[in-house]
């Protein structure tokens, strides 16, 4: 995958700051968050049972190490034009590597299996929000008529169609690597208990962080909900409702992620992606070669 960000506007849903800020949240969280997630899940295939299972896994973490690097190759554009998000992605980097690392942190006395596999429930509880962010941006119709730089509208789609695609792959993960009930369900809620509140908590601090230092904005504008409501209203951003929804679903016992987002609507929007498809015939190109 390719993206050329040349000529993509710093705020690329034209006159919409808080939208294209709240959106460009996803860039600084997702390098390490899904570098981190390949990590773990590196740490827990020896504990995979089922070869298909085994197969979806690494697939999955084929699919979010591409995701890093390409949200990775954003940040530089945004540094390119005046906005530096390191302060901030310092904190995220600390957050993955000493909070949720290899060891608990500040020595805490929990077990090597249990570590892991609370771990395991964090990444299905924020691949649950991450499904619902996919589907939505499928089908973002609002997005289109505001007329978004149609390269970082391509990368948002291209990554969302593969949120929904593998949306059950770190659920599965967790449900088969979780132990038994009623343990595994316990720490199925408890992993989202902590995920939701700090996710949320991050998506609002990312955007204050980048309206703030927005070298475009100069003050003239802070982070409001007043105006993050009115994006919603315009279709621009998920609405509370539904981004508030996906929690008590995730709670069900019978809860399992193929009930989200659109499997063939992902599909199509992969097999038109402008991206994918100059991906797809270069890697043609290089097979005849």
């Amino acid at each position: 995958m390719s993206f050329d960000w040349r000529e993509t506007p710093l705020h690329w849903i034209p006159d919409e700051p808080t939208a294209t800020h709240v959106i460009n949240v996803l860039h600084l969280l997702l390098p390490a968050g899904e570098r981190w997630f390949v990590k773990v899940f590196k740490e827990a295939l020896p504990l995979v049972r089922d070869e298909a299972l085994l197969k979806d896994v690494k697939g999955f973490m084929g699919q979010e190490a591409t995701h890093s690097v390409q949200h990775s190759y954003v940040l530089g554009h945004l540094a390119a034009q005046g906005l530096d998000t390191g302060p901030y992605t310092r904190h995220v980097d600390f957050l993955f590597d000493v909070l949720l690392g290899e060891k608990p942190p500040f020595g805490m006395p929990v077990r090597e299996q249990e570590w892991l596999r609370f771990r395991l429930s964090v990444i299905a509880a924020v691949e649950q929000f991450t499904a619902v962010l996919g589907d939505w941006v499928l089908d973002a119709e609002g997005l289109d008529r505001a007329g978004p730089d149609p390269v970082m509208l391509d990368l948002l789609r291209w990554h969302g169609a593969e949120e929904v695609e593998h949306r059950s792959v770190a659920f599965d993960m967790y449900e088969h690597c979780g132990g038994e009930d009623p343990a595994r369900y316990a720490r199925r809620v408890l992993g989202m208990a902590i995920t939701a509140p700090v996710l949320f908590y991050l998506w609002a601090w990312g955007a204050a962080y980048l309206i703030r230092h927005d070298p475009k904005l100069v003050g003239r504008l802070r982070y409001s909900l007043r105006e993050h409501n009115r994006a919603v209203a315009k279709g621009l951003l998920p609405s509370w409702r539904e981004l508030g929804s996906a929690v008590p679903r995730y709670f069900r016992r019978s809860y399992h992620p193929s009930q989200e987002g659109s499997l063939r609507r992902a599909v199509d929007y992969l097999a038109a992606s402008p991206a994918a498809r100059a991906a797809a015939g270069a890697i043609g190109r290089a097979a005849l070669s």
